[in-house]
């Protein structure tokens, strides 16, 4: 039985937020129900759908926490020095964060939302200010009259970063490959900035 409330309503909703952070933290998604977070505050499970509407958009409180938390932590990032340099710094950032939690991390990818239902535009918002960055970088490469080109690159090198490092998180990646998660990040950016630099030597033709 849950105990009679004895605290706010934005009191209750941190409570169940950081007790569910923490479960995902400790056992990931997998060890997550009502239940286990009733459990840990205090309350019954019921209390749940009183500030929550369902696990789901409960769920998407705290990955949007953690997507504001990297972003800030990228937006910190040194932006001095030649390109290359300050990407490298960028998804040192990035790695280095995503590997402080990875089981929160993993989070980001493991949670599905229901079918017939999109991530909220808020949310989205969210990714974007994290691709931010990379365009940012990427702007000495470019005209200024391609812009197009430039956010598609920025979305590509985000996409591959974000892909090896939740594979790194998920314990994958070195497995698969059998080389250290830092090193094929490297390997990654110095092939890509090679690319965007002398885009003649790596331009790829369809076959006669």
């Amino acid at each position: 039985m849950g105990r009679r409330s004895i605290h706010t309503p934005d009191q209750l909703r941190e409570l169940i937020i950081e007790a569910t952070t923490s479960i995902v933290e400790q056992s990931g998604l997998e060890g997550l129900s009502a239940r286990e977070i009733a459990k840990r505050i205090g309350y019954s499970p019921g209390t749940l759908y009183n500030v929550f509407e369902n696990l789901d958009d409960l769920l998407l409180i705290i990955e949007a926490r953690l997507l504001d938390e990297l972003g800030g932590r990228l937006a910190s990032a040194d932006d001095s020095g030649p390109p290359n340099e300050r990407l490298r710094r960028l998804v040192r950032t990035y790695f280095s964060f995503t590997q402080e939690r990875p089981k929160l991390w993993n989070l980001l990818n493991e949670h599905r939302m229901p079918n017939g239902r999109e991530v909220p535009d808020w949310y989205q918002a969210k990714i974007e200010r994290l691709l931010t960055p990379f365009e940012e970088v990427l702007t000495p490469l470019f005209d200024e009259r391609d812009s197009a080109s430039q956010k598609r690159h920025a979305r590509a090198l985000w996409a591959s970063v974000h892909g090896m490092t939740s594979m790194s998180t998920a314990d994958k990646l070195a497995a698969v490959t059998g080389h250290a998660d830092p090193a094929l990040i490297d390997d990654l950016l110095s092939v890509y900035l090679a690319g965007l630099q002398h885009p003649s030597d790596y331009r790829i033709t369809a076959p006669d």
